[in-house]
């Protein structure tokens, strides 16, 4: 469920709600990535507030009497010696911060988990980290396909063509529309309309949090939640400019830039953007983009800190979710497979248009070294305008008559959210403490209009589509309305005792909802009052040889936005998990592994069960599982990323699928990515690498019928950096393996990307 899971529009509007695309198959034209290598053209790791690294500039220095204030090297000493010490395997990537850059694969530090700066061997909980340098090496050109080597996370469950941008899939749990945030601040989505689709050039990285986290996050999934990361200024002058192109007649530039705005370094600046214009694997269907991120810091003085930071991205697709029949794709029909660039729908109505605007700012001030605030502020719209036709249905399955469903919408989500932070770092015996306390408020206004629309040919021939290429939009089937405002009170203590550490935390939240639907024929408006304690608690052991076992306890609830049988509205969701899990980080090397066992209950589930098809809330899922997953990035330019997830899901409280298991959701997911780079002789520079995926059978509709077959596919990088020069080719699914990704039923079943093949030529200085 999730901040805005709305009235359907009709019973295939709500299958439809869930599912999103997928896509297969592709042209194979070569384009050339662009990056730089990996010792030579690296963004600087720069630090933006580290003033025990730098010179103060005189005209901003303000006096200080040293007999009435303790000079700053003696506090920083005072306050490394209260701060909680570190394991010995945390000195590798000590240059790294929670929300700066990463040379490599590997992430040593994060802020999601705690909202502080702590390092990921003494986090107790699962936490994956893409980096930059994995979104170029892998040549991913969206959230879902940077998610594709991470375990127990799937961000294209319907495949990597899907233009709507749905199906986040955290431990079993689809969290499209609860799990986004941008720099720790919650983007909410609707079941129509998603933030999920900003471009990933636009992160510094990209972070998963792993299981339930209202204790930090208030409203939030059962399974996690995902961290869009922005890049930042940094202080050193940079610039990247690339061209790409390739598969599906896509054609790519984009740019990087910014450095220091004064001599004397308080103004920094950085702008980055992309242009595209492009096509899917399926007929008829664009996928163009411009997307543009200006940001600037502001340093006053030593201890403040402000960044202003916006984007904004449109996009011109076409719709890319065709709702298949389970035959011609899962399994034959009559010895024919339906295309995977068939297209269902009316050429010259086929849109998905989307509009993005993100601006805000990021605030930090130190009173102390050991007492600072932090405030971070972010205002979020989105409008959507949907054109679409879409499978319905066979009406004649041995001549395969498809029949079609048509809709024209118009979506909104104007959303504000602030986050208020005062950390302490202080020491009381023998315990040491960071300490943190904060209070956020988030206010989400959303609009969805929908109107039915028919076209003078309502079924197409899967095997031998002849097109229609007329319409009338006829009368408004849907025109509903959200109001949501969020106030929360939160504490988190991280105590260290030695290498033994705890850490507890607990959050009030107060939510209030209002629900209205406004058709012509009828208007309605419900509300309700919500509030939710939920806690998290932690303990976890370094020891010296890098190895750190934790055991952790966490919660989370999520305001239900749909209406029961009676016409109220529903109670929150909530979910408990329990984890267990060992970190690794060999002393020594820029690696990291974790091995995690957990065990996640789901509650207040909201099922639609016959013969009312109404909402009621029955339902309970359980996730039980285990995860393994590794990163490594060497001097010698060997880059590696592995994982695996075995995630045993099943419906234990429902109407009628007790013992089921949720459909998408595979018992088994793995992955490996290597690549090397040439550090010496006449082809220093010369990079190549691969990676597998596999992913395992699924079911296909809630009552478990039939199954999706599993699937392997294999990718490649090949690049050459010189100078400043980078030329790269990236192959997803090498093979061109064709396979189904999803089904949520035997009508709604969507193809995964097929062959892709990207080139990208660049330049850095």
């Amino acid at each position: 469920m999730t901040d805005f899971q709305l009235s359907s529009r009709g019973e295939t509007r709500r299958r439809q709600i869930q599912i999103f695309f997928l896509g297969a198959v592709s042209a194979f034209p070569f384009v050339i990535p662009f990056a730089s290598a990996e010792a030579q053209t690296q963004i600087p790791a720069v630090t933006v507030d580290a003033p025990a690294d730098r010179v103060r500039p005189a005209s901003i220095a303000p006096t200080r009497r040293a007999a009435t204030r303790t000079s700053r090297a003696n506090r920083r000493s005072a306050a490394q010696q209260a701060a909680p010490t570190q394991s010995a395997a945390s000195n590798v990537g000590a240059g790294d911060r929670a929300n700066g850059p990463v040379r490599g694969f590997v992430a040593t530090r994060s802020g999601t988990a705690t909202k502080t700066d702590t390092p990921l061997i003494e986090t107790p909980q699962s936490v994956s980290v893409v980096t930059t340098d994995q979104v170029r090496n892998q040549g991913a050109v969206s959230i879902g396909e940077a998610l594709r080597y991470t375990a127990g996370v799937s961000g294209d469950v319907n495949g990597g063509s899907d233009t709507r941008f749905g199906a986040l899939q955290i431990r079993g749990f689809d969290t499209t529309m609860s799990g986004l945030y941008v720099d720790g601040l919650r983007i909410p989505s609707s079941n129509y309309v998603h933030f999920n689709g900003l471009d990933p050039y636009g992160a510094e990285r990209i972070e998963v949090l792993k299981g339930p986290s209202s204790a930090m996050y208030g409203g939030s999934g059962t399974g996690g939640i995902l961290n869009y990361v922005t890049k930042l200024p940094t202080a050193q002058q940079f610039g990247e400019v690339s061209i790409s192109g390739g598969s599906f007649n896509r054609y790519q530039g984009q740019f990087d830039m910014g450095g220091a705005a004064n001599k004397e370094g308080t103004v920094l600046w950085r702008l980055t953007g992309v242009v595209r214009d492009g096509e899917t694997q399926v007929d008829f269907t664009k996928d163009n983009r411009v997307f543009i991120a200006p940001a600037v810091t502001f340093k006053p003085n030593e201890d403040t800190t402000i960044t202003i930071l916006a984007n904004y991205q449109r996009d011109r697709a076409g719709w890319g979710l065709q709702f298949l029949p389970a035959s011609g794709t899962v399994w034959p029909n009559n010895g024919r497979t339906i295309p995977v660039s068939f297209f269902a729908g009316v050429p010259g109505f086929n849109a998905f248009n989307t509009e993005i605007a993100t601006a805000g700012y990021q605030l930090s001030h130190n009173f102390t070294d050991n007492i600072t605030f932090r405030q971070n502020l972010r205002y979020a719209y989105q409008h959507n305008e949907e054109k679409v036709f879409y499978g319905a249905g066979y009406t004649d399955e041995p001549a395969g008559q498809l029949a079609r469903f048509g809709s024209y919408s118009n979506s909104y989500i104007n959303s504000f959210a602030v986050d208020n932070q005062l950390q302490g770092k202080f020491v009381t015996g023998i315990f040491s403490h960071t300490t943190l306390v904060g209070v956020d408020y988030r206010n989400t206004q959303f609009r969805d209009t929908a109107f039915g629309v028919t076209t003078s040919a309502p079924e197409i021939n899967v095997f031998n589509p002849v097109y229609s290429y007329d319409w009338t939009i006829g009368g408004m089937s849907d025109n509903t309305g959200v109001k949501q405002s969020q106030v929360g009170l939160y504490a988190q203590d991280q105590i260290k005792l030695g290498r033994l550490s705890f850490q507890l935390g607990g959050r009030q939240d107060f939510v209030t909802t209002q629900l209205d639907s406004d058709l012509p024929a009828a208007s309605t408006s419900v509300s309700k009052d919500a509030s939710a304690f939920t806690g998290r608690a932690a303990v976890m052991y370094n020891f010296d040889n890098g190895i750190a076992p934790y055991f952790s306890y966490s919660e989370s609830f999520l305001p239900v936005l749909a209406r029961g049988l009676g016409g109220q509205m529903l109670n929150p969701e909530t979910g408990v998990q329990y984890e267990v899990g060992v970190k690794y980080q060999p002393i020594g090397w820029n690696a990291l592994f974790t091995f995690a066992a957990f065990d996640l209950t789901r509650d207040n589930v909201v099922t639609y069960a016959p013969p009312s098809y109404l909402a009621e809330q029955t339902g309970q899922v359980k996730s039980r599982g285990l995860e393994l997953e590794g990163t490594m990035s060497l001097a010698d330019g060997w880059n590696l990323r592995a994982a695996y997830a075995y995630v045993d899901a099943v419906v234990t409280q429902d109407p009628v699928n007790v013992g089921k298991a949720p459909v998408t959701v595979p018992l088994n997911r793995a992955s490996l990515w290597n690549d090397y780079t040439l550090q010496t002789g006449p082809l220093a520079g010369l990079q190549f690498g691969g990676g597998i995926r596999y992913v395992g059978a699924t079911w296909g509709d809630d009552a478990n019928t039939f199954k999706v077959g599993s699937a392997t596919v294999l990718d490649a990088l090949l690049a050459y950096t010189r100078d400043n020069w980078r030329l790269s080719l990236n192959v997803t699914n090498l093979a061109d393996t064709r396979y189904v990704a999803a089904c949520y039923s035997l009508s709604g079943c969507f193809y995964a990307e097929g062959r892709k093949a990207i080139g990208k030529l660049s330049y850095r200085w």
